[in-house]
């Protein structure tokens, strides 16, 4: 199965200071998140606030990373059918968009959510585990931005996985 064609369009400025289009692709650097899941990182930002300045393309920054200290990354993930389980925690607040397909959301409780094309989803640093039961791949759209631990009762939860 192919992946996903999603058109990669950022903006910036010209040594004049006028704005224009610094980048208009087909995203092309994808890189497996783990067995069954690919993830293509459309844009980074390491600083709060963000830093509009400077030429060079954030969405190919080197590393494998959930989180940005101090940061955001938007990146679009397409989970294959039968993607090895991976129940994790980050320190994020993480905004969701199904694009295609579907796919369950499982919480740590053993509750899950079916999600499809169209549904959105906030992710407040839950224990959760992402499973494509279906035929077809599920592709997400997903903005992570760095979050304290969460503090539930006098319990601090760490980020894992």
């Amino acid at each position: 199965m192919s992946l996903p064609s999603v058109r990669r369009i950022v903006t910036g400025h010209d040594a004049a200071g006028k704005a224009i289009v610094k980048i208009d692709e087909i995203c092309n650097h994808y890189r497996e998140g783990r067995p069954g899941a690919m993830v293509c990182n459309v844009w980074t930002t390491d600083t709060a606030p963000a830093d509009n300045s400077g030429q060079e393309d954030k969405g190919k920054r080197e590393g494998k990373f959930t989180m940005i200290e101090n940061g955001t990354v938007f990146r679009i993930i397409e989970f294959k059918p039968g993607v090895q389980q991976r129940v994790h925690r980050t320190d994020t607040v993480d905004y969701i968009v199904v694009m295609s397909g579907e796919i369950d959301m499982e919480l740590e409780t053993g509750e899950e959510v079916h999600l499809k094309a169209g549904d959105v989803m906030v992710q407040r640093g839950t224990v959760h585990n992402w499973i494509n039961r279906g035929t077809e791949s599920c592709v997400l759209s997903v903005i992570l931005i760095h979050a304290q631990p969460v503090v539930a009762g006098e319990h601090t939860l760490t980020a894992f996985g």
